[in-house]
């Protein structure tokens, strides 16, 4: 056994991991504004190419979070179509990606008791995104215009970091590409600079670990799936 291993600490930081995943119902309780500094500032350890550290967080409470909720729900209200400022899909995704999307949506609708065929509990439950879930925490992930893939890439690890260290507090956390789909609506809200990337949203709270769609998970693919080893 290699001299450096700490099973202790391996088990804190694979037992923190494992608990990650996202939550899309929240109790009615306050997030202390120390809390979110402390998780947001270890989260800023994330590596970035020469240290550029080009994320930008806004983060909404209170009347703050429920304007802009307001907001981009009657944007959903009034039929206005999404126009996100990326693409997160690929246009012809490859069978096992896309039967893996399948199940973990199916799942999700399965959780909250709606059946696919039930259209209007499934406009509900995407306007349910832009209202955050109800969690009393929104954070909106923001980049520089014109930002290259690797930028997108160093916010993903900073969002990562920022995720695990909200479980690590006893928080969850949902991040919600689907809030980043009325761009304008958030750029004008946040007083952002005109061409800031809206990248996702990022809804915090403390999970209700009562409501069944907290309880869903999806699979994960194994090992061999993902991983092709290179020794000879």
């Amino acid at each position: 056994m290699d001299s450096t291993w700490d099973p202790a600490v391996w088990d804190t930081v694979a037992g923190v991991l494992g608990r990650r995943h996202c939550k899309r119902s929240f109790v009615d309780k306050p997030v202390p504004r120390d809390v979110l500094e402390r998780v947001l500032t270890a989260a800023s350890a994330a590596p970035s190419t020469r240290n550029g550290q080009p994320w930008q967080v806004s983060v909404l409470r209170g009347p703050a979070r429920q304007a802009l909720a307001d907001k981009l729900c009657a944007e959903f209200d009034r039929g206005v179509g999404q126009h996100p400022d990326y693409a997160n899909r690929l246009p012809d995704p490859d069978p096992a990606t896309e039967e893996r999307a399948r199940v973990a949506g199916t799942g999700v609708l399965l959780a909250k008791g709606i059946e696919r065929a039930d259209q209007a509990a499934r406009q509900a439950h995407l306007r349910d995104n832009l209202r955050f879930y109800g969690a009393p925490v929104e954070m909106i992930m923001h980049l520089p215009p014109a930002a290259p893939p690797g930028l997108f890439l160093e916010m993903g690890l900073f969002l990562q970091n920022v995720m695990v260290g909200l479980v690590a507090c006893g928080l969850g956390s949902c991040p919600q590409f689907s809030v980043a789909g009325y761009p304008d609506v958030i750029r004008s809200e946040l007083g952002l600079a005109p061409g800031r990337i809206v990248v996702c949203g990022l809804a915090v709270g403390y999970p209700d670990e009562t409501a069944p769609v907290n309880g869903f998970t999806p699979g994960r693919a194994e090992l061999p799936e993902y991983v092709r080893w290179h020794e000879g």
